[in-house]
């Protein structure tokens, strides 16, 4: 199978994430959200974490607030637990996906369901348009046994939101209605078919992968650690491997609205920013 090539993603940006931590002290790797790659509208955050040293991720994420947008959690490896201030409360298992609305405020807790072994996962922040910033606080807890898979040519794909060969994802977000693959890729090539006109990237997290193999001026590889900024135009994701790989692909239409950002706080405005932490500092965000 063939495309043109004005109908294949190129890769427009190479970035490695930084080392860094957050939480209690949990040690991570910011990919979004870092000087190389501030945002890449409507996502706002990507961090991969993933030790088998307790002490780089046993203290968790304790009680912290957020206001304006969603956090998706996504588990590859070991538990995590979740509670909030709305009531919520669960385990994400190996395979399983947390996706919540904080919308116009809630204050909630991660942590680790081990004290030992290998935790490992992403978590992503994606902006909401100011018409949601305010709405009500929702989570969905969505484990291994109900994310479907679509297997298409070397390819099999975990479909945790948004829709691929006719596989629709458990996610049911209205907001920005984002498409979120896992793909683990065998020995060949593959083609993952994508919508234009929308913001999106792929990371690597295990082995390595060529984007548009053989094509002069667009081939690209990206290793291990390595994200790739797709171009907006184009409506195939055409990658191979000569082992076995791992990444994952994510999508979603910008919203194209000002972004003010003070820590778990991202609205439209400093104003409301100032709400937002008056709000937290008297109580009232989360209720």
């Amino acid at each position: 199978m063939s495309f043109t090539v004005n109908a294949q993603k190129t890769i427009e940006k190479v970035v490695t994430g930084m080392p860094t931590s957050d939480g209690a002290g949990v040690s991570l790797t910011r990919i979004i959200g870092q000087p190389d790659l501030p945002r890449l509208d409507p996502f706002l955050m990507l961090d991969f974490f993933g030790s088998d040293n307790p002490g780089e991720y046993i203290a968790g994420f304790p009680p912290h607030p957020h206001r304006g947008f969603q956090t998706v959690t996504y588990m590859l490896a070991g538990k995590m637990r979740h509670k909030d201030s709305v009531g919520n409360e669960g385990v994400i298992d190996a395979g399983g996906i947390q996706w919540m609305n904080a919308g116009r405020g809630i204050i909630h807790e991660e942590m680790p369901e081990q004290e030992e072994g290998l935790l490992q996962g992403f978590q992503l922040w994606v902006n909401l348009p100011a018409i949601e910033k305010m709405s009500a606080p929702n989570y969905q807890d969505i484990q291994l046994d109900s994310v479907p898979m679509a297997h298409i040519q070397n390819a099999d794909v975990k479909v945790l939101a948004g829709a691929i060969e006719g596989v629709q994802g458990p996610v049911k977000t209205t907001a920005v209605s984002p498409t979120f693959l896992d793909v683990a890729l065998k020995s060949g090539p593959s083609e993952i078919a994508m919508n234009s006109d929308e913001s999106a990237f792929i990371y690597v997290y295990e082995g390595d992968v060529v984007i548009n193999k053989g094509e002069q001026g667009n081939e690209t590889i990206l290793e291990q650690g390595e994200l790739g900024v797709l171009s907006q135009k184009g409506t195939q994701l055409c990658v191979s491997t000569d082992t076995e790989c791992k990444f994952i692909v994510v999508s979603g239409k910008p919203i194209n609205e000002p972004v003010v950002q003070y820590g778990p706080f991202v609205m439209n405005s400093q104003q409301e920013i100032v709400q937002a932490f008056n709000d937290y500092q008297s109580g009232v965000l989360a209720k």
